[in-house]
């Protein structure tokens, strides 16, 4: 219900190449390290927003979705499950055009919240192992 396949082709395809990866840190042990590689090897562009504000795979970091410089297409969500509903929230702020909770991630009143804001959301996915599906 959460990651329907036609919503995750249409995040992962047509929504627009700029990622802000939240919870990206240069900590290269983290799952989010894998998949910002991973969505860059796709040709997504990845925004590393995190607190410290490091600069990843050769990206300059930011401490928050709103000091992002410039517009975001989907905010990729790696924060726990119960700081992830506020991160929603920012990305509709910021005016992105999708959110992405990753495995493990579940808010379903942020999801709720989101689709009723238009933008489109997965929950409970991971874009490194659904983008090789895609083919092509």
């Amino acid at each position: 219900m959460y990651a329907e396949p036609g919503q995750v082709r249409r995040i992962l395809t047509e929504l627009g190449d700029t990622w802000a990866v939240v919870g990206l840190s240069a900590n290269r042990s983290r799952a989010a390290w894998g998949v910002a590689e991973v969505l860059q090897r796709f040709g997504k562009r990845i925004v590393p927003v995190h607190p410290h504000a490091e600069t990843v795979h050769g990206e300059q970091g930011y401490p928050s979705l709103a000091a992002v410089p410039f517009p975001v297409d989907v905010v990729d969500v790696f924060v726990n499950s119960r700081l992830a509903g506020p991160v929603a929230d920012e990305a509709v702020s910021v005016g992105a055009r999708a959110v992405w909770f990753q495995l493990g991630v579940v808010d379903e009143a942020a999801y709720d919240r989101t689709r009723a804001a238009g933008l489109a959301m997965v929950m409970d996915r991971c874009p490194a192992i659904e983008i090789p599906r895609l083919g092509g």
